[in-house]
């Protein structure tokens, strides 16, 4: 998910509408979704594509005489506020679910992630965040997503770098130019195809290259300064691929080898940052298949 309000902006806690009088709720008043974290941007594939990961929002709703929210897990207090649920995409999603299931609502997946993308802005974290893997997205004429998805080769260990700091969504949009060069807009095309490539390939060696951004993270570096550390870190036999911003910052999203292990990268990883002075709590997680609308319990109330 875009992660930028709250450093990574990913969905951390379990709310749960419930209701007092648990009897009166049939299987069919009932849901259960499961939105994964996404991460936007991908460094040059700049508002296009996103991707899932293994980290989840499980949300259980039934029909009540009243409205309430519990919530346990990361973050619960916020989400029994009702502030957010650490992903705007997954919330988002969260709730057009809920309408389009209780309101009986014949809604295909593009509508779904359009009705999303028209109050998130961006589609490429709402389609990722319903249809799993990779998604590719942009918004048609008449207010729908299309949607390619893509179920990257292989296996992609992941491993989220959060800073303590937040960074507000305008701030990070304010350092951006508003016109680019021919060369530098080539440049990210060029390297966003090369992406995609290596996603359906399996081709991690086309990584280094690939991940090279000249459209928002060389504005972003000053504000995440994360981002350029383990930049430097990545492709130094270190076992790290490649880092780019998780949208638009401040956590960063680090390709792992997948020889070298979760705890060996996170080690190698915390001395870096401590030597640069700087730390971040560290998440191992990889991209999953497992969008929100693929889930048993979604396909099963369409049946």
């Amino acid at each position: 998910m875009r992660m930028e309000r709250r450093s990574i902006g990913l969905p951390t806690s379990v709310p749960k509408l419930m209701s007092g009088k648990k009897n009166r709720a049939s299987v069919k008043s009932q849901l259960e979704l499961v939105l994964p974290a996404t991460s936007a941007n991908l460094g040059p594939a700049f508002d296009a594509a996103a991707l899932a990961f293994g980290l989840f929002l499980r949300v259980r709703a039934r029909i009540a005489d009243d409205f309430s929210i519990t919530a346990s897990g990361r973050d619960a207090e916020i989400c029994g506020r009702i502030k957010g649920c650490g992903s705007s995409a997954a919330a988002r999603l969260a709730g057009i679910a809920l309408a389009v299931h209780f309101g009986k609502l014949r809604w295909t997946d593009s509508r779904i992630i359009g009705e999303a993308s028209r109050r998130e802005h961006h589609p490429d974290n709402a389609a990722a965040c319903w249809m799993g893997g990779l998604a590719v997205a942009r918004m048609s004429g008449d207010g729908e997503a299309q949607v390619a998805c893509v179920t990257p080769k292989g296996k992609w260990p992941l491993l989220l770098a959060v800073p303590d700091d937040a960074l507000p969504t305008e701030e990070a949009r304010r350092v951006l130019p508003s016109e680019y060069s021919r060369a530098d807009a080539v440049t990210n095309v060029q390297n966003s195809m090369l992406l995609l490539a290596a996603f359906v390939q399996g081709r991690r060696d086309l990584l280094a290259s690939a991940l090279e951004d000249r459209m928002h993270q060389p504005y972003r570096a000053a504000l995440c300064p994360l981002l350029p550390a383990l930049q430097n870190l990545a492709g130094s036999g270190s076992g790290l691929l490649g880092a780019v911003l998780s949208g638009a910052g401040p956590s960063v999203l680090i390709f792992l080898n997948g020889k070298v292990g979760a705890d060996r990268a996170s080690a190698q990883v915390s001395a870096h940052l401590r030597a640069h002075g700087l730390k971040a709590e560290l998440i191992s997680t990889a991209i999953t298949r497992q969008g929100a609308g693929q889930n048993r319990a979604w396909i099963k109330r369409r049946s």
